[in-house]
């Protein structure tokens, strides 16, 4: 019998392509588990209504630990449109999956590490101050507050009477009085205490444990009082036991322009759910865009590990297939780590960067071209070429 029994959830595009290399590096390495493939996506939402099915939850109920590929997700109305016409007008909503999956399994912590690789020609470079260039060696970790804020669900179009009513008792609401429910659409930001308290904990027990000096806020307390507030109050309470380790405290959209000119300075990121989206997408920009965009869902007794890049349908059916499978490969990496096979990532991790510094393998992206199939006329690798030279690697 395998050690372990991961949920594969291919999903949708390019998840279904790039799932497999990661499994056959997994396979390669020597990590002793067996792949159950379930289904999730967008086929599922067409054929049955619902883009997470009851049988895919029970898999991952049953066994705890999934890897993830990526998902097509579309606007309600726009996802109504593409159902089978028996399933039309049945009261059918979409929801994501991966966000379904994140609020079924209390999957709070989000982790988005945004590493370079040396020698990536995609690495972030700015004006060196003696003239010339410098390339900044960026290791930034996000910690992304999964459940709450405003991915919560919380939130209406026409909002019922007994709603309005409740909001009504906020004198900011006075602004809105002339305003007909039917023209009113209403986001909710919900911020618990223990939510907060735990994904600061967790960002300051990594920062310990792996060598990080800070710990960086990244909110909007000036603005969003109550909620970010309630985020940085937490953070306090927690750096008192870490007296090792700095606390800052950053606004989103500063942050946004200071990663750009320091971003070697940050160590940990904590954020609420939309600030911490935001901000691991601009830190992963500097490593070499959502190519190398790992991240991990874990929960107190489940986890899924999965890329943060899109489905891409437009790459799904190139034949052979031109996509970077590394983000893929480095969320594997994550789920190594998490159930203590640390030695075999690191073997992983080690193998992707020897193929980057070497620069003979580089996939469209990594060539900065135009993605397309006669990117292989221009030498770029398809996406299991570049597996095979990780592998070659390992």
């Amino acid at each position: 019998m395998p050690k372990r029994v991961v949920v594969a959830m291919p999903g949708d595009g390019i998840g279904k392509i790039v799932l497999p290399e990661a499994i056959r590096v997994l396979d390669e390495i020597g990590f002793d588990a067996e792949y159950i493939p379930c289904d999730i996506g967008w086929d599922f939402w067409i054929n049955e209504g619902n883009a997470l099915p009851e049988r895919t939850i029970k898999l991952l109920e049953k066994h705890k630990l999934g890897l993830f590929g990526a998902i097509t997700s579309k606007p309600k109305d726009k996802a109504a449109l593409e159902l089978s016409p028996e399933l039309q007008n049945k009261g059918y909503v979409y929801y994501s999956p991966i966000v379904g999956l994140r609020q079924h399994f209390d999957l709070d912590i989000c982790i988005r590490p945004c590493r370079s690789f040396k020698g990536n020609p995609l690495n972030f470079i700015r004006n060196g101050s003696k003239g010339g260039f410098e390339e900044p060696q960026i290791d930034v970790v996000i910690f992304r507050q999964n459940t709450e804020g405003l991915y919560s669900g919380v939130e209406w179009t026409n909002p019922p009477a007994t709603v309005r009513a409740a909001l009504e008792t906020h004198p900011k609401m006075k602004k809105f009085a002339h305003v007909a429910s039917e023209d009113l659409a209403i986001s909710t930001r919900i911020f618990t205490r223990g939510a907060c308290h735990r994904i600061v904990s967790e960002a300051f027990k990594y920062a310990r444990k792996h060598g990080y000096k800070s710990v960086t806020v990244c909110e909007k307390p000036n603005v969003i009082r109550e909620t970010s507030g309630m985020m940085e109050a937490e953070a306090r309470k927690v750096a008192s036991d870490y007296p090792d380790i700095q606390l800052w405290s950053t606004n989103i959209d500063a942050q946004m322009m200071w990663l750009t000119k320091n971003p070697e300075d940050y160590g940990v990121i904590v954020s609420g759910n939309m600030f911490g989206d935001i901000v691991s997408d601009g830190f992963a920009g500097l490593v070499g865009g959502l190519g190398f965009a790992c991240s991990a869902n874990i929960g107190s007794n489940c986890a899924v590990f999965e890329p943060t890049h899109g489905s891409a349908p437009k790459y799904e059916t190139l034949n052979p297939s031109i996509v970077n499978p590394i983000a893929m490969i480095l969320s594997a990496c994550m789920m190594l780590n998490y159930v203590d096979e640390s030695e075999q990532a690191d073997r992983i991790r080690n193998a992707i960067a020897k193929v980057i510094t070497d620069g003979n393998v580089q996939t469209y992206d990594l060539m900065r071209i135009p993605g397309g199939q006669d990117v292989i006329q221009h030498g770029a690798a398809t996406t299991s070429q570049m597996t095979d030279a990780i592998i070659a690697n390992l």
